[in-house]
């Protein structure tokens, strides 16, 4: 009880800490005349930035002070899969806090007509989005398990989907596809939100990795290493998929977004089936995925119900359930303690 007591009030104090550091920096950075919230010489912009800088520093700061040391006992191999993962991490945060902050500006703009924020009102709005920004990556830092992971993926995808919606060039993007959210001045959100997306990906991937190698032992070691691939696979695809927009290259556009599927099912299905029994809960999800996907696709294509845009979330929506499901049963299965492995390299 004592250490989280600790904990909670080390937490209130990096929270402290943020919004003293965000005013302190957005008082200067926002001086000078009224802004407007969004758009050209708005403050969502810097305000965002800023965020982003803290909630990763924030991040950072809390995993030396807490995990420092748990890699000293693992071969380099390992030490590495954990620091690049932590790296990925921390990219991660600042990018769901930056896009947080975008797109409260552009919801905030349309509720706000003509609202011009002060320069005192800009520096105390930073503080508070740093304060939010600092206290969610400084509680992540303090031990991130892979069911977090895929919540923090699931509200970066929504985030950021949401913001390049509210962006997009083309109001009747819709009508097509999501790709289109990608083109013009604003298609960075969307295609940004696919390469950091893709990133935790593959971070989840290396997670879902650690966790099999706690329940498994070095034994199977040859079959985690090719679960992790394959996410690593499924990340570097969909990141391909922001990287290259329709209208730079239609086919290596449509290439990497098949690719991404069908990695991710060869992924899913790896991963299930590497688990002891499988779980019966984790069997019937996997099961129960192609069917459902073969079912949009019928209501898609030959019926017409809807268009590429809607088979495309609900595409989405089923993986998001597999992975929920799958990850809140790895948590149960899983003891929650570092295991170092007995191999000097994965070869051994």
């Amino acid at each position: 009880m004592q250490d989280r007591l600790r904990q909670e009030t080390r937490t209130v104090w990096a929270t402290a800490i943020a919004f003293v550091l965000g005013a302190g920096i957005g008082a200067v950075v926002l001086r000078g005349g009224a802004r407007p919230l969004d758009g050209p010489g708005g403050a969502s912009g810097p305000i965002a930035g800023i965020a982003a800088g803290i909630a990763a520093a924030a991040f950072v700061i809390s995993s030396l002070q807490n995990r420092r040391g748990e890699t000293r006992p693992m071969p380099p191999w390992q030490a590495t899969v954990s620091h690049l993962s932590a790296a990925a991490l921390t990219v991660a945060v600042a990018a769901v806090s930056a896009l947080g902050v975008l797109l409260a500006g552009v919801i905030l703009t349309q509720g706000l007509q003509g609202f011009a924020l002060s320069p005192l009102g800009g520096a105390l709005l930073c503080g508070v989005a740093a304060a939010t920004g600092g206290r969610f990556a400084y509680t992540a830092g303090v031990g991130v398990r892979t069911r977090d992971l895929s919540t923090l993926l699931f509200g970066f995808l929504t985030i950021g989907t949401l913001f390049a919606m509210a962006t997009a060039a083309d109001p009747l993007w819709w009508e097509r596809n999501f790709s289109q959210l990608g083109l013009g001045v604003g298609g960075w959100a969307f295609n940004g939100t696919l390469i950091v997306a893709g990133l935790l990906f593959a971070t989840i991937g290396s997670y879902i990795g650690r966790d099999l190698h706690r329940l498994l032992g070095d034994e199977r070691l040859r079959r985690i290493a090719t679960v992790v691939v394959l996410w690593a696979s499924t990340g570097v695809a969909l990141a391909g998929v922001g990287v290259v927009p329709i209208t730079l290259d239609r086919a290596v556009h449509w290439v990497a977004a098949i690719g991404t599927l069908v990695l991710f099912a060869a992924a899913a299905l790896s991963t299930a089936f590497a688990l002891p029994g499988p779980p019966t809960a984790i069997l019937v999800t996997t099961i129960g995925l192609g069917p459902s996907f073969a079912g949009a696709i019928l209501l898609c294509v030959p019926l017409g119900v809807y268009s590429a845009t809607g088979l495309e979330a609900v595409a989405v929506g089923l993986g998001l359930v597999w992975m929920t499901t799958f990850v809140r049963v790895l948590a149960v299965l899983v003891p929650d303690v570092s295991r170092p492995s007995a191999r000097a390299s994965l070869r051994g």
